[in-house]
């Protein structure tokens, strides 16, 4: 049954879907919603003396390549004229924009107040997607940019001209601008790049700190955010991007009495929400490669604007943006291709590059520059505008090669570890073995190898330290909180911060020991409890993270205790991601193959989430062969939504017509199906295997076993479904790049490439019957979309007919050149 975004019957399933806390929540949201209507929004407080400090370090634009500048000055120069393309719809009329109009249905989304507004109706306000995205002053931030790197003035008035228009057609909670809090928190993020890009523009203060309307925007997106986020069931990427926008205002327009407060909030679920957003393989949760890209661009970003304003960043932030790097370099294949799974709308987090700018290779780009590559990581050729920009105001962290110095391994839950549970970690200790402490002090500074520094050899690391002397402890307390230059801090700065402690007052070690993990309020926790807490969210599943567990501060924030802790990083290219199911086969010539045997996607509802268990997806030489057709739409063509997502719109089997998790509306599913994968061997010379099973069509449950052999260039597929007699379908989606020619149950594959002709034949299950399809709309099948809101039509292969439970369904896909 269709149940509409919107509708009756769409809450009641989304109600099903939610725990009681976050009923609560929603409650209190719309509670708030309805006092906010009644009431006209307040002032924006008084702000005195406002400064924009937030500014590139001298040199950073020289060091832009000048081939990047070339493609980002080619763009700003067609938004001059008025042109642009958001997915797929051209568009002549941005020199001045109409913020409300929709130019794919030529709706004009009405006025009134925001949360009146039905934004997922599209007869009724148009595509909300096509007047969402301008909106999101990314291509703002691309003029911006080309003010920055060319000087020219035009750039920046036509910058300010439209922002002065969008300020002044959406006051603060009218029109349909107000209604996402996505749209809020990337718009932030957009203004405060914006006011950096301008800052040699003799313009850019009266724009924005110098223009009360400009503070009152800032200042109610805040409000909003604060007020209304992404809470439960809906806490996934959305919940990143508020408070990636929250902090990045914060701390860039940090002018108001409530500055410190949101800033504090939002690095607090910053922190948490990455965390809870990401497998600990570095992969997204939502099991959406393009997420991923926005999360990790959200995330970096975010990173830029604390360290620029000196605010403390939890080295646990920096791990989880580490291991989404390391993880994007690891899936992506020979041409910096990642997977094609799950949603893709074209969301990013900052744009300041031109077209022809490779996302995935700009992303490795500021990964190396920021955490540093490692050997097995792909080569990347190109250059962008936004990673010289990004890695001139993060902070390099530690050395990103050294081992981990955190958790104390094999620590039960709950209980204290002893020090020998340290010293099992020590580099060079046996498994089980306990390593005398000269194994943890070898790696000092410019200790010979299986030699043993001193203790003065850490110490010369204390800042302010000359080369080769030693620090005595004052070197170290020099950086406590207050302490003037090569002046030396008593113990007492380091205490005043701790929790509860009135300003300029020392606290005992009991207000630190309170802030213990079950610790009474007001009451002083032993030290055991600190121990347990070193093990972190992680061992309490029973597993050591990698990064030791930060100190608490008095605001609520966190601090390192000590220098960034040290990552542990893969040594040779992962090819398995267990905890996301997610698997690469590797074979000569670029052979790249995605087996998916993990989970159905992310929280209750799995928003973003296909219905795609076991399937594959096959390149050769980064030319999509058996391809995910990807996403193409959101609202408003719901029978385009429903294939795009659907079993039958991916490479795997369907049984008697229906998917293998049940939808409940476009980002709702109601019953998810459960796959597990029962074999990995990637370590063989010439053959890689994967095998996996789910049990999305009880009481059947379908198995399917993946073999790549190098010598021969051959990829096998071997399908059963075990279970009573069934209607079968088994479907291979061809990229569009590749021709067809079906003859019964072989397929003659041909493509072109660089110039090249390449060819391959699929080898189908006889006991099917087959036909190809190709550009069918009624019922969808047949299609591939290379963006959000743009499709083509593609070759589809289909074979009908029955399981019994005991039948192999074998196809065997060979690369000839």
């Amino acid at each position: 049954m269709t149940v509409s975004s919107g509708s009756p019957g769409w809450y009641l399933r989304r109600l099903s879907r939610m725990g009681p806390r976050e009923i609560g929540g929603r409650v209190g949201d719309a509670v708030r919603r309805r006092r906010w209507r009644s009431a006209p929004p307040p002032d924006c407080p008084a702000v005195t003396g406002a400064r924009f400090t937030s500014v590139l370090p001298a040199g950073t634009i020289a060091a832009v390549p000048p081939d990047a500048v070339k493609r980002l000055v080619a763009e700003a120069d067609r938004l001059m004229a008025g042109h642009a393309v958001f997915f797929g719809v051209e568009r002549d009329d941005l020199a001045d924009p109409d913020w409300w109009y929709d130019p794919k249905t030529g709706r004009r989304a009405p006025s009134g107040y925001a949360f009146d507004v039905p934004y997922r109706d599209e007869g009724a306000v148009g595509d909300i997607k096509q007047i969402w995205e301008p909106s999101r002053h990314q291509y703002l931030t691309v003029l911006a940019a080309a003010y920055a790197v060319t000087g020219d003035e035009r750039y920046a008035e036509r910058v300010a001209e439209h922002l002065r228009s969008w300020w002044a057609a959406n006051a603060p909670l009218r029109g349909v601008h107000w209604t996402s809090g996505i749209e809020l928190g990337i718009r932030l993020l957009s203004w405060v790049w914006i006011r950096r890009l301008l800052d040699g523009w003799p313009g850019a203060a009266a724009l924005f700190e110098g223009n009360p309307v400009a503070r009152s925007q800032i200042w109610h997106h805040q409000r909003w955010l604060a007020a209304f986020p992404s809470r439960g069931s809906s806490a996934n990427n959305h919940v990143i991007a508020e408070a990636a926008g929250q902090l990045a205002a914060a701390c860039a327009f940090g002018w108001f009495p409530s500055s410190a407060r949101l800033r504090a909030d939002a690095l607090r679920s910053l922190e948490r929400r990455l965390r809870s957003n990401t497998f600990d393989s570095g992969l997204n949760r939502e099991l959406a490669t393009e997420y991923h890209g926005l999360v990790l661009e959200l995330g970096l970003a975010a990173v830029a604007e604390a360290d620029t304003a000196g605010v403390p960043v939890p080295a646990s932030v920096r791990l989880v943006l580490l291991r989404m790097t390391d993880a994007l370099a690891a899936v992506v294949d020979d041409r910096l291709r990642p997977p094609r799974q799950g949603d893709a709308d074209d969301g990013h987090g900052l744009v300041v590059d031109g077209a022809g700018t490779d996302r995935w290779a700009s992303l490795l780009a500021t990964g190396d520059a920021v955490f540093g590559r490692l050997d097995w990581w792909p080569e990347v050729a190109g250059t962008d505008v936004r990673t010289p920009l990004l890695a001139a105001l993060i902070r390099p962290g530690a050395d990103p090669k050294s081992p981990a110095r955190a958790p104390a391994p094999g620590t039960r839950p709950g209980r204290t570890a002893p020090l020998s549970g340290w010293l099992r970690a020590a580099p060079g200790a046996r498994p089980g073995r306990t390593a005398p402490l000269d194994k943890w002090l070898r790696p000092a500074l410019g200790t010979h190898p299986r030699r043993t520094a001193p203790l003065s050899r850490w110490l010369r690391a204390a800042p302010g330290t000359r080369p080769g002397r030693t620090a005595p402890l004052s070197g170290w307390l020099r950086a406590a909180p207050g302490a003037r230059p090569r002046r030396t801090a008593p113990l007492s700065r380091w205490l005043r911060a701790a929790p509860g402690t009135r300003p300029g007052r020392t606290a005992p070690l009991s207000g630190w020991l309170r802030a213990a993990p079950g610790a009474r309020p007001r009451r002083t926790a032993p030290l055991d409890k600190w121990l347990r807490r070193v093990a972190g969210a992680t061992a309490r599943r029973g597993q050591a993270p990698d990064v030791a567990a930060p100190a608490l501060r008095a605001d609520g924030g966190k601090l390192p205790a000590g220098p960034a802790p040290a990552v542990s990083r893969p040594a040779s290219r992962p090819d398995r991601f267990a905890d996301a199911g997610l698997t690469i086969l590797r074979g000569p010539e670029g052979i790249w193959c995605r087996c998916d045997g993990g989970p159905h996607g992310f929280l209750s509802i799995a928003a973003h989430a296909h219905a795609d268990a076991l399937s594959v997806e096959v390149r050769h030489d980064g030319v999509d062969v058996l391809a995910d057709p990807g996403t193409y739409c959101y609202h408003g063509q719901p029978e385009w939504r429903r294939y795009f997502r659907s079993t039958l719109g991916h490479n795997t089997v369907q049984v008697d017509g229906g998917d293998q998790s049940v939808s409940g509306g476009p980002f709702l599913w109601t019953r998810q199906a459960r796959s597990r994968v029962l074999a990995v061997d990637t370590s063989g010379e010439g053959v890689a295997r994967w095998c996996a099973e789910h049990d999305g069509y009880r009481p059947s449950v379908h198995r399917r076993r993946v073999e790549l052999t190098s010598a021969r260039r051959e990829l096998k597929v071997i399908d059963e479904v075990r279970g009573p007699r069934r209607a079968m379908r088994l479907v291979f989606h061809l990229g569009p790049a590749i021709t067809a020619d079906l003859v019964g149950d072989r397929a003659a594959l041909t493509w072109a490439r660089d110039g090249e002709d390449r060819s391959a034949e699929l080898d189908l299950p006889g006991e099917l019957s087959w036909r190809a399809h190709r550009g069918e709309s009624d019922p969808p099948l047949g299609w591939y979309s290379p963006g959000f809101g743009r499709k083509e039509p593609a070759t589809t292969l289909v074979g009908t007919g029955f399981t019994d439970g005991a039948e192999e369904f074998t196809t065997v896909l060979g690369f000839k050149g």
